[in-house]
């Protein structure tokens, strides 16, 4: 009996080592895993650590529409939470309310279109105050607190505009510009650059300059005023998104494409397509995606405690139909979202 019991001794022994190495051996491999989801579920759940606004001209705008989706990819790259806010049509009132209570709010930082009115300097330095930094996007208030300008240099673009019209036409030219806001400043950049462009040949003369109110049917009603009024324009030139839309629309109605030269801003589908059809020769292109992409990273640095020049200007060119077709990684200024 002594020598039976022996070996079962041995074998319970063995047994016992087998058993307290298998769970030491799985009870690892559970430790790991359970590790593991817990790190994923952290980060799955981890609060953004930094809250920004982005306050447009208007809500509905395909461009600015553009813009936030630039912001959003880079708000969801840096894993910052980012609220779209402001009218739904373009008004400063509400628009210097948004601000109000996003500053309320004591966000971390604003991205805004600048408003040439004494309360948006008010409100910017009272953000200042509170350590919320402004980044001004597509239009610029330079006399304001604002820590840094993130869109297109818009004299820089008009000029582009006018040398394209310089470039593209022979013999004298009678032009007529719509233009989206008359108070606007990026507005009032975009005339300026052209009519300086334009004024070293005495051929282009500039005979209308009025207003859209930055909407495809503002731009619709001011073309069949202006040809009304000048039956031998030869150009038009709209300065902003809509502006080359309702022009075309107007000129395309009234069969006179191999008439009139049409510039216009930015690359909406649309747009594209007429210059695809030959309806508008040429369009200023500039990237709203980049911008609200490179407005959120400028945030992010100044809260860092970075420093910025005041002045970051983002891609602009002037296409024709030669140019198409036009890539997405192009339209978001070489940016991959």
């Amino acid at each position: 009996m002594r020598y039976i019991r022996i070996p079962l001794y041995i074998m319970t022994f063995f047994l016992f080592l087998l058993t307290g190495f298998l769970t030491l051996y799985y009870g690892k491999e559970t430790f790991h895993f359970d590790q593991k989801e817990s790190i994923e579920a952290e980060a799955v759940n981890k609060e953004p650590k930094l809250h920004f606004v982005l306050i447009p001209e208007e809500l509905e705008n395909d461009y600015w529409r553009l813009v936030e989706q630039g912001a959003r990819d880079a708000a969801k790259f840096h894993h910052v939470h980012l609220e779209y806010l402001g009218p739904k049509q373009a008004n400063n009132d509400e628009h210097l309310k948004t601000i109000d209570m996003a500053i309320a709010g004591l966000v971390d930082g604003v991205i805004t279109q600048g408003v040439a009115e004494p309360d948006f300097n008010t409100l910017v330095t009272k953000a200042k105050e509170k350590l919320i930094p402004v980044v001004t996007i597509d239009t610029d208030a330079p006399e304001s607190d604002r820590a840094a300008y993130v869109g297109t240099d818009n004299y820089y673009s008009g000029f582009l505009a006018g040398k394209a019209l310089l470039n593209d036409t022979k013999g004298e030219q009678k032009v007529a510009i719509i233009t989206g806001r008359h108070e606007a400043p990026h507005q009032k950049l975009r005339v300026q650059g052209f009519k300086d462009a334009v004024a070293i040949e005495k051929r282009i003369e500039v005979v209308a300059v009025e207003e859209s109110n930055i909407t495809e049917i503002g731009a619709v009603e001011a073309a069949h005023r202006i040809l009304q009024q000048h039956p031998k324009l030869t150009a038009f030139y709209g300065t902003s998104a809509l502006d080359g839309i309702g022009i075309a629309k107007v000129v395309k109605n009234q069969k006179a494409e191999d008439d009139l030269y049409i510039i216009g801003f930015d690359i909406l589908p649309e747009t594209l397509q007429y210059i695809e059809e030959g309806t508008i020769e040429a369009t200023v292109v500039q990237f709203p995606y980049q911008m609200g992409y490179e407005a959120v990273e400028k945030l992010i640095m100044l809260n860092n405690g970075e420093k910025l020049d005041p002045l970051q200007h983002t891609d602009t060119k002037v296409i024709h139909k030669e140019d198409l077709p036009i890539s997405p990684a192009s339209m978001n200024g070489g940016m991959q979202p």
